[in-house]
């Protein structure tokens, strides 16, 4: 078989003929990045987005950005609240607000909410944490705001267990876990407390609008994710970061379960939390390996989960080596191309893992080319001004 054989230009064609070679419509289709900040896949992104809505029916976007943030873009699509320029630096986390591939994304999506009646729906996936993690304040306290009756605690108790957000939010955290406030008794009386109020929302579901409702199971998970991930901040065992990054992809699935109820939709994120392998990464001179939010979800939604992986030939003046999967994929005609990953595999012969100059590039592992579904293939990208 011919790589030809393999792949067409990226188009709106080429995205409705690999959703009819699946063997199940999904409900969530995975497009990941190799590498965060590359414009040019992100314009990709938004064609094969607009793609979808237009003629594949999907409603819903998701993004790796914090879930409580991207309410603010939910919102200024629903109802044009806010300006886009203060939009775009509240509503993402990241710096992804920066992108202007994002900004036009969200641009878009007013632009058609505005013209029909079935409304598009904006989701971040991400919990309010990269490895430093932040306050639970801001979860615990909305969704106490939700609840009526007899609660377990008083807002000001909250308040008094929280504390200062600082001590919470302080960055050092992440290589120092004597610093971490999660396991001190306000902490673990907080995550009783949370656990309470997640039990009493589901007693008083029935009486909230579907929209309370929505936001209040948000602000629950994330609360209750928020606390269970500082406990273990403070750590001290060689798994902590594993564990840590274990359970951020945990609550990224949680989110991706919610957004799988509002039917068909496009997540974008980085490969590592998309596919449906264990994710393996280095952190400083440390190994890690987890699985990731792709992994799980595709446990929990099976064929109607799918996953594309995405690939960069040249990135700036890093260029494939041509026995490698990127470097035979730039030798097809054109700037863009839209792969199918299984038939690749038996396409290329034995190519060698790429090693990259661009430290926040994710090369293709050609073992893993049977697990994915499909590759979303640039041939040059402009290497981004900011660290990914």
């Amino acid at each position: 078989m011919d790589i030809m054989d393999t792949a067409r230009p990226l188009d709106g064609a080429a995205v409705s003929a690999f959703l009819r070679s699946l063997p199940a419509e999904p409900l969530l289709l995975g497009l990941g990045e190799a590498r965060h900040f590359v414009e040019e896949l992100g314009r990709s992104r938004n064609e094969i987005f607009r793609h979808l809505v237009e003629h594949e029916g999907y409603r819903s976007f998701a993004i790796e950005s914090d879930c409580l943030k991207g309410l603010v873009v939910d919102d200024h699509l629903a109802t044009g609240a806010g300006a886009l320029d203060e939009v775009m630096e509240r509503g993402f986390s990241h710096d992804f607000g920066a992108s202007p591939a994002n900004r036009e994304l969200v641009r878009w999506m007013r632009a058609y909410n505005e013209e029909h009646d079935e409304k598009l729906r904006f989701f971040g996936i991400d919990g309010p944490l990269e490895y430093w993690a932040a306050s639970p304040r801001e979860a615990l306290t909305a969704l106490h705001a939700l609840l009526e009756g007899p609660l377990p605690c008083t807002r000001e108790t909250l308040d008094a267990l929280l504390g200062p957000d600082e001590p919470w939010t302080d960055e050092a955290t992440v290589m120092d876990p004597s610093r971490s406030i999660g396991r001190s008794a306000d902490a673990q009386r907080l995550r009783l407390l949370a656990d309470d109020l997640v039990t009493l929302l589901d007693t008083q579901a029935p009486r909230l609008s579907p929209k309370d409702r929505e936001r209040a199971e948000l602000y629950g998970r994330t609360a209750v994710g928020l606390l269970r991930y500082h406990h273990w901040m403070a750590d001290t065992s060689p798994a902590r970061i594993s564990r840590l990054s274990a359970l951020r992809d945990a609550m990224m699935a949680d989110n991706l379960r919610a957004v799988a109820e509002q039917g068909p939709a496009l997540v974008f994120a980085h490969n590592l939390h998309l596919q449906r392998d264990g994710s393996v990464m280095t952190f400083g001179d440390r190994p890690l390996e987890w699985w990731g939010a792709g992994a799980i979800t595709a446990t929990r939604l099976g064929d109607r989960y799918a996953f594309l992986a995405s690939a960069l030939g040249t990135v700036g003046d890093d260029a494939p080596p041509p026995d490698t999967v990127e470097g035979m994929l730039s030798a097809l005609p054109w700037d863009r191309g839209l792969i199918d990953a299984r038939r690749l595999a038996g396409a290329v012969a034995d190519p060698v893992p790429r090693v990259s100059h661009d430290f926040a590039y994710f090369p293709l592992d050609p073992a893993r080319l049977g697990r994915i579904d499909g590759v979303v293939f640039v041939k040059r990208a402009v290497t981004p001004d900011r660290p990914a």
